[in-house]
């Protein structure tokens, strides 16, 4: 089991759902485990729980997380902090798409340069990506996420190109819903949130998706899983819409 091979971990936005769990994994494993995340209070909290290094800070704080990666030789690193603003593009603020991009692309681009050259030169690594299925498939309402998102998607493509030769392993992770905070952090911790996205569905958990990013590092060495698509049972993505047009087309 590769987990033997792997000393270290990085785990961004840990503070919750899937970074957590992750957190949680990993340290069962016997690594030791580098949580970053916003919240000092939660991190705490999971620091107590599982042993792990805690890090409070942005992971779009680009100077900070250069701190920790000189400090630390990680051999795993998993990005998995994201944040969603849902609508439109045609309602889109600039607000948002600086947001977006900064955390949930430009954070994880960063990450990469920061830590898989030494993946590299040390010829052991494994870079988890957490993207989403709005990366491969089409929703209404979320155009900004599902940019930043397919990017990511394609990155973790390209870096298996880039390392060719060394033994750096990339994971892309695309969940559906899974029954996690996210939806309270987005939409609202209310009743109507979790009546909406929650309550009433079979959905997988964030420990299914820890696990799921285990067996991924579990894998022989000689195995790279480069992609897993992860939903519930009773989701499916796609569908076919036709509009009537509001005024007919002059011919």
């Amino acid at each position: 089991m590769p987990f033997s091979d792997y000393r270290t971990a990085l785990v961004t936005g840990a503070s919750s759902g899937i970074g957590a769990a992750v957190v949680e994994r990993f340290a069962r494993e016997g690594l030791e485990v580098h949580a970053v995340a916003r919240s000092a209070d939660a991190l705490k909290k999971l620091s107590d729980k599982t042993g792990c290094i805690a890090h409070v800070m942005d992971v779009s704080d680009r100077s900070a997380m250069s701190d920790l990666a000189r400090k630390t030789e990680f051999d795993i690193l998993v990005n998995n902090a994201g944040v969603d603003r849902p609508k439109k593009f045609l309602d889109a603020d600039p607000e948002d798409i600086d947001l977006l991009v900064d955390v949930n692309l430009r954070a994880v681009l960063h990450l990469c340069r920061l830590v898989v050259p030494g993946m590299a030169a040390r010829d052991r690594g494994h870079v988890v990506n957490i993207t989403s299925i709005a990366a491969a498939y089409h929703f209404g309402g979320n155009s900004i996420y599902h940019a930043t998102k397919a990017a990511v998607s394609m990155l973790s493509h390209q870096l298996r190109i880039d390392a060719f030769g060394k033994r750096v392993r990339v994971t892309e992770i695309c969940p559906g819903r899974v029954a996690t905070d996210i939806f309270a952090h987005v939409h609202g911790d209310t009743p109507e949130t979790r009546a909406k996205f929650i309550d009433g569905f079979e959905l997988p958990e964030a420990t299914d998706i820890a696990d799921a990013i285990a067996f991924a590092i579990a894998a022989p060495i000689a195995v790279n899983i480069g992609h897993m698509e992860i939903m519930p049972t009773l989701q499916v993505p796609g569908g076919l819409s036709t509009a009537r047009p509001e005024k007919p087309v002059r011919r």
